[in-house]
């Protein structure tokens, strides 16, 4: 498995500083005074956010938003605090493990809650800059993060977490001042795939869903979530009866028992949620689906890097799932007659 994107080997040795921030950016501009300090500018959902770049080089970030911290790890900036929305734990810091050797430092882990945050704690550290960027959109709150420092919010236009992975990558390397480094980031993801469809034109025009099984329910993702974003970059079509579907959460549809047989795909990647492996397995309805029964579809165990990475959607888990998922992929079209 890659440790890191090819872009930022190392880059855990790195520290924000000013000779670094790119300032040619579409959405962001950096200006530099004779002091040596800059400034960033990030265009966002609510406007654009400017953020000063301290003297020392070194900014304390917040990354309150999915992955946020993942992305600014990938362009060489450790967060002081990290929202652990996949629940890794304090163990990786709150990000995944394909992230943690970046952190060099002790990032204050914010565990997940189903609370409003605490604003409180976040005021307390004192924070440069707040990103809030793949997150649930809600005006009220990125004012009240505006309050404490500048934040930054999702690109004009975007639905509850769903940025966009580029968009998600770009507007992060703007209100870090690294404008340059985020496009060179998204390239070399962008290479990276197109590198896996040239090594498997089998996936080509395949029809695909990816699904999920979660309390008596199950879910399809679409265009938005990553775990799609995927299977469309690597060539794969969605299936029709599942594209025909009314997202109910953007890029999100809930799947009711008698909806199941939109998950029989030519190829299906499923996981858990809540659940584990042999449970998935054991389900009878999905087990019953010509794509499950025909060993076409992949089926993604509940505590492996891959299916956290599936879900994380950062330049850096985009390259464990290129390292693995392509794989297991083109051994299930084998078997598609």
């Amino acid at each position: 498995m890659k440790n890191a994107h090819p872009l930022i080997a190392g880059a855990a040795a790195l520290t924000l500083t000013l000779s670094a921030c790119g300032g040619d950016g579409t959405d962001a501009a950096e200006e530099t005074g004779d002091d040596g300090a800059g400034t960033a500018t990030a265009e966002h959902m609510y406007g654009a956010t400017e953020v000063e770049l301290p003297e020392d080089g070194e900014l304390r970030v917040v990354a309150l938003g999915w992955s946020d911290a993942e992305v600014a790890l990938a362009l060489g900036v450790e967060p002081i605090a990290v929202h652990d929305w996949l629940g890794f734990g304090e163990e990786t810091h709150g990000v995944g493990p394909w992230a943690a050797d970046l952190i060099e430092g002790d990032p204050e882990v914010i565990p997940r809650s189903d609370d409003e945050l605490d604003y409180e704690q976040i005021q307390a550290m004192e924070p440069d800059l707040i990103l809030n960027v793949n997150s649930g959109y809600e005006e009220g709150e990125y004012n009240r993060l505006s309050e404490i420092a500048p934040t930054v919010s999702g690109p004009e236009g975007a639905e509850n977490f769903n940025p966009g992975w580029e968009s998600h990558t770009q507007l992060i390397a703007d209100a870090l001042g690294l404008s340059e480094e985020g496009e060179q980031l998204v390239a070399d993801t962008e290479e990276s795939f197109s590198a896996a469809r040239e090594e498997h034109p089998e996936f080509e025009g395949v029809e695909a869903v990816t699904g999920s099984k979660f309390g008596e329910a199950y879910g399809l993702s679409y265009s938005g979530d990553m775990r799609w974003d995927v299977m469309e970059e690597l060539g794969f079509q969605m299936y029709g009866p599942a594209a025909d579907m009314e997202p109910n959460q953007g890029f999100f549809a809930d799947v009711s028992e008698e909806q199941v047989e939109v998950l029989d795909a030519e190829v299906a990647v499923l996981f858990p949620i809540g659940y584990t492996l042999d449970e998935l397995q054991e389900d009878p309805l999905l087990s019953s689906l010509d794509v499950v029964e025909e060993d076409r579809a992949v089926l993604l165990p509940d505590d492996g890097d891959l299916v956290m990475a599936f879900s994380a959607g950062s330049p850096l888990s985009i390259d464990v799932v290129l390292d693995e998922l392509p794989e297991q992929l083109a051994e299930a079209l084998e078997n598609l007659d």
